[in-house]
């Protein structure tokens, strides 16, 4: 894809405005990308994984061992199970493994940390197979902040973690919030300052579950971080692998120079949404491969 090309795939986004009720923000999110087609070989059937309500997602021919966990985007505020099988049925097409992509709780009415208990519930029923957790944006934070919690409980680890443009730190701190805010077409420091505070509600911004770039992470399992160099959240991903390397933690950084913020929605438009998801699908293969290989073994 040329430079232009990725100047255009930025310029079909349009900046966040601040002020706007959760109810405008879900309105508007909904009827952008709650009835995307999925395919005609997609099935959403709607169930429950540790009392949380979700949606399995049956591609036709995933039916390889494992399934895929997916956390949707929307900074905890907007978003859905819905929302989430966008992204979670061509990882499963693309994998051969079956996905689930769960309804966890949104603020403000379920503020942090019930989001982490309601993904910790389904992770907690679906850890006896091998099992990988993806995200999105919010949903690539709440995947790292699951992981985290499932090691504090003593859960076994999942096979591995595949994170697209994750928030991974709330507290703000990371320079490319204000170094690429006039570069990012969706985000800016004062609409992630207003999501950060609907997520919140009074709790601790440096708190691990919140934040996990500020977490220990020795003992996760193998990583994969993809983003694009055009997001104010480009540093939660270069740091949350810089950290993950200096605690050994096996990780794997796919940045696109000029990509917007979770460019892997652009499937079949933009040659590296397509590689992205190859990536993606290949490393959840593998994860689950070994998995099952050390199982037996």
């Amino acid at each position: 894809m040329s430079a232009e090309e990725r100047q255009a795939a930025r310029g079909m986004m349009q900046k966040g405005e601040v002020g706007r009720s959760p109810a405008e923000q879900r309105a508007e999110f909904d009827k952008l990308f709650a009835n995307r087609p999925l395919g005609d070989d997609v099935t959403l059937a709607e169930r429950t994984y540790g009392g949380v309500p979700a949606l399995d997602v049956r591609v036709d021919g995933a039916d390889a061992a494992g399934v895929i966990l997916y956390l949707h985007g929307g900074g905890y505020v907007i978003g859905s199970a819905r929302t989430g099988a966008n992204l979670a049925a061509p990882l499963s097409r693309r994998s051969g493994v079956p996905a689930v992509s769960l309804e966890y709780r949104l603020a403000p009415e379920h503020p942090f940390p019930a989001g982490v208990h309601d993904a910790l519930a389904a992770y907690r029923e679906l850890a006896g197979q091998p099992v990988v957790i993806a995200g999105d944006s919010a949903g690539g934070g709440l995947a790292l902040a699951t992981v985290i919690a499932a090691r504090a409980e003593g859960l076994p680890m999942p096979a591995g973690v595949v994170l697209f443009s994750p928030w991974t730190d709330v507290a703000l701190t990371g320079p490319s919030i204000d170094a690429r805010g006039d570069y990012d077409p969706l985000f800016s420091r004062p609409n992630m300052e207003e999501t950060a505070e609907l997520y919140l509600g009074g709790a601790d911004p440096r708190n691990e579950l919140a934040s996990p770039v500020l977490a220990d992470l020795t003992g996760l399992p193998p990583l994969l971080v993809q983003v694009g160099s055009a997001e104010v959240l480009l540093d939660d991903s270069l740091r949350l692998v810089a950290r993950a390397a200096e605690q050994e933690v096996d990780v794997s950084l796919d940045v696109i120079a000029g990509a917007p913020h979770v460019f892997q929605y652009f499937e079949g438009l933009l040659p590296e949404a397509d590689e992205a998801l190859d990536h993606a699908a290949t490393f959840v293969k593998n994860r689950i491969r070994d998995k099952v290989v050390g199982a037996v073994a």
